[in-house]
């Protein structure tokens, strides 16, 4: 089966799109990733989407349907210089709302004006089944993680929040950590940079103990697993903490690194056994300061793997949670989630081939 996996995180980097092709081997579920692309947002869009939360239901209803064909003109685009003939197209949409304490998660980009453009099926919604059975809706990526990338005991991906799956032997767990390039591309923002590039930034600056001692302080961070982060949380909670404190811009990236490293090094540490790996990937896989800050803060081997990997991963994971909903399987793990059951999640538009 061949299916086109899109993405797009909360750090608003872009659109990512990936053609997965999946078949089994010796019982194992093998990929490859034919061909990848990352779509960057016009400066309108980004900053559309990163307001969203705070407009009307209307103008959410209508950029839901405009980035439903936005994202459909990316995947025509992509399809057409490529040359490729995909099955499905598996959308995660962009996140807007992500309150399963309150019982609802919201990922826009209508996957009916998707199927329009592209004449070909869609699978969108992948969260909403599970925060309807009393789940966090996320993270999901964990199952493609066991299925696909067993080998490692962890894998953490750093995109706007850093989440990680443990592949224990007697269970799979799998968690938001902490809010990750979300914090740092609006710190590097704030001094005229798109992001921290290899963290040059962060290495200029110093460590501030106050700062540093306040973040941990955050309360969801001695919360116990299933437990899930959004956006909104991070507005509320992180960069009013930042904001308080009056000193260089470079000082704050570097103490919130240190902070970020020690959170995941606590996250891990009750799972970390003899051999321990963990695959590293998402945006901050690029960012040279933190993986050496993380390698400092923790026993286990960090393997930062292939590009294609480190930029694409959750675009593949999220076809194959796709593929699995074809087929009726289950994607979503109640493990993990905390919901009351495993569920097939994701609404289809278009005609099955």
């Amino acid at each position: 089966m061949k299916i086109i996996g899109v993405m797009s995180g909360t750090s608003l980097d872009g659109v990512d799109l990936a053609y997965c092709e999946f078949f089994q081997q010796n019982d194992q579920w093998q990929y490859v990733i034919h061909q990848a692309y990352t779509y960057t947002y016009s400066k309108d869009w980004e900053t559309r989407l990163k307001n969203l939360s705070k407009g009307s239901a209307y103008e959410f209803e209508k950029t839901n349907h405009e980035y439903g064909r936005l994202l459909g003109s990316f995947i025509n685009e992509f399809v057409e210089s490529n040359k490729i003939q995909p099955n499905y197209i598996a959308s995660h949409g962009h996140t807007i709302f992500h309150q399963p304490q309150l019982g609802f998660t919201s990922q826009i980009g209508s996957g009916a004006d998707i199927y329009a453009i592209t004449n070909i099926p869609v699978i969108c919604d992948f969260r909403s089944v599970d925060v309807a059975l009393g789940g966090q809706g996320a993270p999901l990526v964990p199952l493609g993680d066991q299925l696909l990338f067993g080998e490692y005991q962890f894998c953490l991906n750093m995109g706007g929040i850093a989440n990680v799956t443990i592949n224990a032997k007697s269970k799979i767990e799998a968690f938001d950590i902490a809010a990750a390039n979300i914090v740092l591309n609006n710190l590097a923002n704030q001094i005229g940079y798109a992001y921290d590039d290899d963290g040059l930034l962060s290495k200029a600056g110093h460590f501030n103990t106050n700062l540093f001692d306040e973040l941990n302080l955050v309360e969801y961070y001695a919360l116990t697993p299933p437990k899930s982060l959004g956006r909104e949380w991070v507005d509320a909670v992180v960069f009013p903490i930042l904001h308080n404190f009056d000193i260089p811009i470079e000082d704050k990236l570097h103490t919130y690194v240190m902070h970020l490293c020690m959170q995941i090094s606590k996250a891990i540490m009750p799972s970390i056994t003899d051999g321990s790996k963990m695959l590293v990937t998402g945006g901050g896989a690029h960012n040279s300061f933190l993986i050496s800050k993380l390698k400092d803060c923790t026993t286990v081997e960090v393997v930062v793997p292939d590009k294609e990997t480190v930029d694409f991963k959750e675009a593949l994971i999220f076809a194959f949670l796709g593929m699995l909903r074809i087929n009726g399987q289950f994607n979503s793990l109640a493990s993990v989630t905390g919901a009351s059951n495993n569920a097939i999640g994701g609404a289809v538009y278009g005609i099955m081939p």
